[in-house]
């Protein structure tokens, strides 16, 4: 912590971060990260791998699920090596400005896989519902567009929290108990009382998580209607098979992360354990599932998947 101090505060250059995990499980955690990050790795170039090699995947469901593979390689890169370095030893010392990228980088990432899960339930709402019209609505550059345009919207959505960071006196502690750099838990640790800090951060949380949750069970709500007008048995499983996996893997993102940011902005106390373990539920998981969910139980990819490893154009069966 810098010694520059002005009255009761100080300037400080970087942040302790400490990771509060039972000492038991210390270990555990980490070969369980280890392992995740790295199925997250593989998994998540091989999408972006055989989506961009193959032009017949140059569709709009496979844009979405290769940039739904570029945010969650983004995510797992700058969150869990970080996360196994503080557990490893303790404690980490990361410089000030370091520490503010990550944090910036981390809540993009998040709302940009909030957006994005939107974007491609009404994406299977409309491919569903209105089949004929699909190709004339969803089209290769609406889907860019809409990636570009939610990026831009969230850049430019987060630039108050550049702000309020620079505006946070510390007086007491530059001692994060965290595993990463983290919005709330600076606000926490800060002398700074003022309710707008965590008051902004509920608004762009209902503004970019509670609504789009709503849209994506609004979607998937109609297909599963739509599904029930299907006279063929087969088709009817196969609808409510997809659903029901896209919402798990939907519920892991969304649920620890709402809660996690919502409870604290409304006043809610959270113990540090329960908050640690709703953010890296939400945050870790979701990437190593994604692949698995969106693209290895998609047809056309594991066709793809099976010609780039064994050079044969078509799978012996599906």
């Amino acid at each position: 912590m810098s010694s520059k101090s002005n009255n009761s505060t100080v300037s400080i250059s970087e942040f302790v971060l400490h990771c509060l995990i039972d000492a038991q499980q210390k270990n555990a955690t980490i070969s369980a990260l280890t392992f995740i990050f790295l199925v997250s790795l593989l998994g998540n170039l091989l999408v972006i791998l055989v989506i961009l090699v193959n032009h017949e995947l140059h569709a709009p469901m496979y844009i979405h699920i290769a940039a739904l593979a570029v945010i969650d390689l983004a995510n797992s890169t700058a969150l869990i090596p970080k996360m196994i370095s503080v557990l490893q030893f303790d404690l980490s010392v990361v410089p000030y400005g370091a520490c503010v990228l990550q944090m910036f980088l981390i809540l993009h990432v998040e709302e940009m896989e909030s957006l994005l899960l939107t974007f491609m339930a009404i994406d299977r709402y409309i491919a569903v519902v209105y089949p004929l019209s699909y190709p004339s609505i969803i089209t290769n550059k609406t889907v860019w567009i809409g990636i570009l345009a939610m990026n831009t919207f969230g850049l430019i959505f987060k630039s108050p929290y550049f702000f309020f960071v620079a505006e946070l006196s510390f007086c007491h502690t530059n001692i994060l108990p965290y595993c990463f750099c983290d919005y709330p838990t600076m606000v926490h640790i800060s002398c700074s009382e003022d309710p707008k800090y965590l008051g902004f951060l509920s608004a762009v949380v209902f503004t970019t998580g509670v609504f789009p949750l709503v849209l994506i069970l609004f979607s998937y709500g109609r297909i599963a209607i739509a599904a029930l007008k299907i006279s063929a048995v087969d088709g009817k499983k196969k609808v409510f098979s997809t659903c029901l996996t896209h919402l798990l893997v939907v519920g892991l993102f969304y649920i620890p992360l709402l809660l996690s940011y919502i409870l604290p902005g409304a006043g809610v106390q959270l113990s540090t354990e329960a908050y640690n373990t709703m953010v890296i539920i939400g945050n870790v998981l979701p990437p190593m599932m994604n692949p698995m969910i969106y693209s290895f139980r998609n047809k056309e990819i594991k066709n793809n998947i099976y010609r780039l490893f064994t050079g044969k154009r078509t799978r012996p069966s599906d």
